[in-house]
């Protein structure tokens, strides 16, 4: 089956989707309803052109593109910063502080000097470690923390 061509407002209502609008406010500049229209009725509106395959597949293609150009600036972006930082490692002078000071601005918005660490820092004696350790194993292993394992010599494994 030939895909078919969409409407000139079934694009834009397209486009209006995939750039982060809701279905209702994206019908409302696309097709301009009429006051007297009701928000139940623009809500059903939108949502039935979402149900047209074509304009869901153009809406999809339109994400998909708009991530592709976030991740390649991000990269570039990133690819920009670390080849300043080691340009001005070589041959820095007093006078780049506000270069320096702008790549690293732009590096931690890029997540290039990301170092958060969480730690847990909840005293807990060992037995309370023992039972979380043995849980996190049977969880692992498959196997039940009240049925032990019997060893070759007799003796219990948990």
């Amino acid at each position: 089956m030939a895909k078919r061509e969409l409407t000139p407002k079934q694009l834009h209502f397209a486009r209006c989707v995939a750039s982060g609008m809701t279905q209702a406010d994206a019908y409302r500049e696309a097709y301009e309803p009429n006051d007297s229209t009701t928000a139940a009725s623009i809500h059903t509106l939108a949502s039935r052109l979402m149900a047209d395959v074509e304009i869901r597949s153009r809406v999809d293609v339109l994400v998909a593109a708009r991530e592709r150009a976030v991740a390649a600036s991000a990269l570039s972006d990133r690819e920009k910063v670390l080849g300043k930082l080691r340009g001005w490692m070589e041959s820095a002078e007093p006078t780049d502080g506000n270069k320096l000071r702008a790549a690293e601005l732009l590096g931690k918005a890029a997540g290039l000097f990301a170092t958060e660490v969480n730690v847990n820092t909840r005293e807990r004696d060992a037995s309370e470690v023992a039972a979380e350790l043995e849980q996190r194993l049977s969880g692992l292993l498959g196997a039940s923390a009240a049925e032990p394992e019997q060893v070759p010599d007799g003796e219990e494994v948990h």
